[in-house]
């Protein structure tokens, strides 16, 4: 037998698999032939071509061990399966957008803008609606906008589905330059900002089915969360905020050195097993796809990697939580030199491009809300006077960038006395402790009320934005009186210009506590990016229709 067929029978003999007859080649280089008499050379030529089954032999060493590769479990089989239906699904929508956009708009120019003359007309404005389908389509698989990594939750589906498509129509206008083709301009001003809004609707449509299944434990991973149990409850607290991050956790995994009581979190317990050695075993017995390591696990520098081995077809995921990541997550980047994973946090800058991008921003959105803002003035200005006759603006002094002071506009919601009668309301405050807030202010006039609930009081801002005073996003504009309370740490809520609105206004507004506005703050003013102020600008049209924390 050659090395090679002896490697192959030990392999199925690790595997389990029965040694099974093999064909090999019998030659006078393969056999110790015994001394027979002289034969023809006709009878040798014939005999050393012959072909002859011999059976591999199987070996019965006790001291070979069984090696099985491992295979997928049913925790895993169940997680893939659903990755792979919401795939589908978005697979369709995104076919079902693309497809009538550009059909749509092949259709208008044929019908409308530039009657088809020729069969040959015909065909080139079918050939350029193939075309740029296609490669639209192409490039929205190839930059991964489906991945389970990031569909539900984040800017970054949003982000790479918008650089899909400006690659995709980057290309076809090159296309247009080679080929000059009109369907192809076309294509370019009408099947582009129409395509790309109806995609980005789509994936919102489709993340808010998504929550909605997870509020009821659907679609969601699996997870033990492993580590001390500080970092174990700060992990738990964050994912299960309110249910729509994609994670259910099942249970937990206490440093061994530690008590093994439940983890409680928010009244809720979640039970405790086993110790950090056993985490793999206790991830198999509780269905577990995901493993959370919420802290490093001391004097075990391989936890990590020999942890992965044992995961393998047990779970998807091993996830590294890090508190690093509550204020720099999208600045973290992973490089490594030599094998050794190096974590690179990139600092900060509060000026630039990027800041010249959100000014330029800034005033071309202000500027076309303050138009339509002009129109509904009247009647706002109207219902002000003959409720509270007085004012119709209110105008009060607010901290900006830098600590500059600025004076900030607001539609009146308070009586004309409401800066006198301050001192005498500040025991009964509803606040966060620097704040005050009042859920039945006797201040406020029945129509400021309103005003205040959908946030119609703060419409004017929009001058503020044009002059160069505040931003559209940003942290919330605080009161001197509130600044003079600031401490060295949150003194960086004023490196940029403060918001209209921003992470505090979609997160509850009035009902957050005062470190968690700071968080709020303070997260944004390192990590903005002009696609997260969009996606605040949208959950904001969600909070002003149903307010909550309004007051």
């Amino acid at each position: 037998m050659t090395s090679l067929e002896e490697s192959v029978a030990r392999t199925r003999l690790r595997r389990g698999v029965a040694a099974k007859p093999t064909l090999r080649l019998v030659t006078d280089k393969t056999i110790n032939k015994p001394k027979l008499p002289p034969v023809s050379a006709t009878a040798s030529a014939t005999a050393s071509a012959k072909f002859a089954p011999v059976a591999a032999s199987r070996t019965t060493d006790a001291s070979v061990r069984t090696m099985v590769t491992p295979r997928v479990q049913p925790a895993l089989e169940r997680r893939q399966l659903w990755e792979r239906r919401y795939r589908r699904r978005l697979r369709a929508t995104d076919a079902a957008i693309i497809t009538g956009v550009t059909g749509l708009t092949a259709l208008l120019q044929a019908t409308v803008l530039v009657p088809v003359g020729t069969a040959q007309q015909s065909w080139l404005s079918g050939v350029v609606f193939a075309v740029t389908a296609g490669v639209w389509l192409l490039l929205l698989g190839l930059f991964q906008t489906r991945d389970s990594r990031i569909v539900g939750a984040g800017a970054t589906e949003y982000k790479r589905v918008a650089h899909a498509t400006g690659l995709a129509f980057g290309i076809l206008a090159i296309m247009f330059v080679v080929l000059q083709s009109p369907g192809m301009r076309m294509q370019l001003l009408i099947a582009l900002p129409a395509g790309i809004f109806a995609l980005l609707v789509g994936r919102w449509s489709w993340r808010r089915w998504l929550h909605k299944k997870r509020i009821f434990g659907h679609y969601v991973s699996r997870a033990v969360v492993v580590g001390r149990r500080a970092d174990v409850e700060y992990v738990i607290n964050t994912l299960q905020a309110d249910g729509t991050n994609g994670y259910l956790v099942v249970g937990t995994t206490i440093d061994e050195y530690d008590e093994q009581s439940d983890v409680v979190v928010n009244g809720r317990h979640y039970p405790t097993h086993g110790s950090v050695n056993t985490t793999a075993q206790v991830a198999g017995e509780l269905g577990a796809d995901t493993i959370i390591v919420a802290s490093r696990i001391d004097d075990d520098p391989d936890f990590i990697r020999r942890l992965s081995w044992q995961l393998e077809g047990t779970a998807a995921e091993l996830v590294l939580s890090s508190r690093l990541a509550d204020v720099a997550g999208p600045r973290i980047s992973l490089h490594q030199v030599e094998g050794l994973p190096l974590i690179h946090v990139q600092i900060p800058t509060f000026e630039g491009g990027k800041h010249v991008i959100k000014r330029a921003f800034d005033i071309v959105v202000s500027s076309m809300a303050l138009l339509m803002i002009g129109l509904a003035t009247p009647f706002i200005a109207l219902a002000i006077y003959i409720d509270s006759p007085g004012p119709i603006f209110f105008r009060q002094v607010r901290v900006g960038r830098d600590g500059q002071t600025f004076r900030m506009i607001k539609f009146r919601s308070m009586k004309t006395t409401a800066e006198q009668d301050l001192a005498a309301l500040l025991a009964d405050s509803d606040g966060n402790g620097v704040m005050f807030k009042m859920k039945s202010d006797p201040r406020v006039t029945r129509v400021g009320r309103i005003l205040r609930k959908f946030s119609l009081d703060e419409l004017p801002q929009f001058a503020n934005v044009l002059i160069g005073d505040m931003s559209i996003v940003g942290p919330r504009p605080p009161l001197p009186t509130e600044v003079t309370a600031y401490d060295g740490t949150v003194f960086r809520r004023l490196y940029v210009n403060p918001g209209i609105t921003g992470l505090w206004q979609v997160s509850g507004r009035s009902d957050l506590s005062w470190d968690e506005s700071v968080r709020l703050d303070l997260r944004y003013v390192e990590n903005w990016s002009l696609m997260n102020d969009l996606m605040i600008m949208w959950r904001t049209v969600k909070v002003m229709l149903q307010p909550p924390g309004a007051y």
